[in-house]
């Protein structure tokens, strides 16, 4: 969860900061993970906000990515941090209640952000939004009445600094914990991260709205908003969401594209010989003779390469191989 802005640091860490805040988990885990070979180095020693910053970030890509283990590693950097004070303690409970809340450890996880908000660093609301981590986990050991205060109160905070991004998230939280209203608050928040560059939060309120659309029975509407999160997770390896979307697409009858790490382990090597050659712009006749192969052969080939990648098209494929790399 980004705490601070882009401009309280410098550097990789910046632009580490502007990936993760834009859902480029990918791009982000390689910059955090270079600053941070640079930091052990000596080569570009960190202070006490940027260290706990760094560490806050990586567990945020791990836990997208679906790596627990390594997201504890991470966090255990996070420990030192809870006793300094100020904004670097506020940055150590953030990313400690993140990791907790995915443990499934909801009451570790309240207490965590409840911290957050009580410490000096947490003086601007607009930069700490430690409410939304708090209403969802006192949702979960049963606090519902506090949950909704603590959501509201942060939509309105939102909605005063006039941030789109604090807002979305907000209305995500509020939407879990305000059952009755989910599908009005979902729709808002929706409506909000369009206005943003997060793609990952765009797509985490467009599988929630999904969802809630698939059980009123409006699959179409749904299925749009799904595969749209899909391919963003996919192309980004985020197995936590993408679990998601696809279990809610089998639920709806459709067959979900694979992750792109995945994706050329799905075709044979013939298969993937066609599909790059194919990705060039060559036809099939062409195709076939540079591999000495009959057209039947390419057409056979691509069929089932767009079948195991659930794709349409020539230009699919080359968005789904370039993802891949």
């Amino acid at each position: 969860m980004p705490v601070l802005p882009a401009t309280c640091f410098r550097g990789e860490l910046a632009d580490a900061w502007e990936a993760v805040h834009a859902g480029r988990i990918r791009a982000a885990s390689q910059l955090l993970t270079a600053t941070s070979a640079r930091h052990t180095q000596g080569i570009r020693p960190l202070g006490p906000v940027e260290t706990a910053e760094l560490a806050s970030l990586l567990v945020t890509c791990q836990l997208a990515s679906g790596d627990l283990a390594e997201a504890a590693r991470t966090a255990e950097a996070l420990v030192p941090h809870l006793v300094e004070g100020g904004v670097a303690t506020t940055i150590a409970h953030l990313g400690l209640g993140e990791l907790t809340a995915a443990r499934g450890d909801q009451e570790q996880a309240l207490e965590h952000y409840l911290k957050a908000g009580a410490s000096r660093g947490a003086d601007d609301p607009s930069l700490v939004p430690w409410r939304t981590g708090a209403a969802v986990a006192m949702v979960a050991t049963g606090r519902r009445r506090e949950a909704l205060d603590l959501a509201r109160e942060e939509v309105a905070r939102a909605e005063a600094a006039g941030a789109p991004h604090l807002l979305a998230r907000s209305l995500r939280a509020l939407a879990t914990v305000d059952a009755g209203s989910s599908l009005v608050l979902l729709r808002r928040a929706h409506d909000a991260a369009a206005s943003t560059p997060d793609q990952r939060l765009a797509a985490q309120i467009a599988t929630d709205l999904g969802g809630l659309l698939l059980l009123s029975g409006r699959a179409d509407e749904a299925l749009g908003l799904l595969r749209s999160a899909e391919s963003y997770a996919a192309g980004e390896d985020l197995w936590p969401l993408h679990s998601r979307v696809k279990r809610l697409l089998q639920r709806a009858g459709e067959q979900a594209r694979p992750l792109a790490r995945d994706t050329l382990a799905l075709l044979t090597t013939a298969e993937q010989r066609v599909a790059r050659l194919a990705t060039t712009g060559l036809m099939n006749r062409e195709i076939a003779e540079e591999l000495q192969v009959s057209v039947k052969a390419v057409e056979w080939h691509l069929s089932r390469v767009y079948r195991k990648l659930g794709i349409p098209s020539r230009a699919a494929l080359a968005r789904t191989l370039h993802t891949s790399g």
